[in-house]
């Protein structure tokens, strides 16, 4: 695990809830802002290390070497960060959603784009050869095809919610695929807002056992390929990004009513449009708005490059 001193501490707070802003809007990835922010591979580990054994540990050897062994300090901080940003800002991104959609979806195209050259620079020129190009072309053709599908089925079900959090979790932690969007593509977006707005006990935990259980299994998954095909996994993950740029595109027209919200908010099924042919284009404000998403991801970047020298690492066998 990591030393950190307490500015590190508030540095992965802060983190989190970059991350937890991410993942409440539909068609963005706490997982980009987790790679961009260097602690993704990281986060897979931690996560991937969990299961039976870290039981075994607790009741072995206590729950100070357990918090020690399995880097529990980590997952912890970042949990607090997310979970503050879900109680802080899901009001505000939802009102800036309903409100001011373009300005809010090009903060988060700037974002998304420019995290790209980000993510690919992770891929010494030397090695980039046909197999990344044809996984960068595969993810973005992908994610591509999945922003445009239409929502599926509508149900508040606990077992429904059950499988739609296993699924939605491992696009959590996808960059460029949103754990939100996979929501609404399956029908469950209303019902976890909904449950999550009225404390409905039953249908929370549910969602929550089904994410738990995909994260656990998928991170593992994951967390080998990075450490077995980084070069690819990387090419595959920039593509995710590039076509998840269809779903953030600012200028959209409602086509069709889909369902609607608990809280009486229509959710329309959406086209994009080019900017002049938007009754509000705010061109100068959205690009604004997408430089300052850009400059978000430089910060990001910044901030994990200074914390990478002086971080001790050592991982769990």
């Amino acid at each position: 695990m990591r030393r950190r001193d307490t500015r590190a501490w508030i540095g992965l707070g802060l983190r989190g809830m970059a991350m937890g802003a991410a993942d409440l809007v539909p068609g963005v990835s706490g997982g980009t802002v987790a790679f961009i922010a260097g602690i993704y591979e990281e986060l897979l580990d931690t996560i991937g290390n969990l299961g039976w054994g870290t039981v075994q540990v607790l009741f072995l050897r206590g729950p100070v070497a357990t918090w020690k062994e399995f880097n529990l300090g980590f997952l912890t901080a970042l949990v607090a960060g997310i979970s503050t940003s879900v109680v802080l800002l899901a009001g505000a991104l939802h009102h800036l959603l309903a409100h001011h959609p373009v300005l809010l979806w090009a903060f988060f195209f700037g974002l998304v784009a420019a995290s790209v050259p980000f993510m690919l620079r992770e891929i010494p020129r030397r090695e980039f050869h046909v197999a990344e190009v044809a996984f960068l072309l595969f993810g973005s053709g992908l994610a591509w095809w999945l922003t445009g599908l239409p929502p599926l089925v509508q149900s508040d079900h606990p077992v429904f919610l059950f499988g739609a959090g296993a699924i939605a979790i491992c696009a959590m932690i996808l960059p460029g695929i949103s754990g939100s969007f996979i929501l609404v593509l399956l029908g469950a977006y209303a019902a976890v807002i909904g449950a999550l707005k009225s404390f409905d006990v039953v249908r929370i935990a549910a969602f929550g056992s089904g994410a738990l259980s995909g994260l656990l299994g998928f991170s593992k998954g994951l967390g080998w390929v990075f450490r077995t095909h980084r070069r690819w996994a990387l090419s595959l993950l920039s593509g995710f990004l590039i076509g998840s740029l269809r779903k953030l595109w600012p200028w959209k027209a409602d086509v069709q009513p889909l369902y609607t919200h608990s809280d009486g908010r229509v959710e329309f099924l959406q086209v994009n449009l080019m900017p002049d042919a938007h009754p509000d284009p705010q061109v100068m404000a959205a690009v604004g708005c997408m430089a300052a998403g850009a400059l978000m991801v430089g910060g990001l970047g910044w901030i994990a490059q200074r914390g990478t020298p002086s971080a001790n690492t050592g991982s769990h066998g």
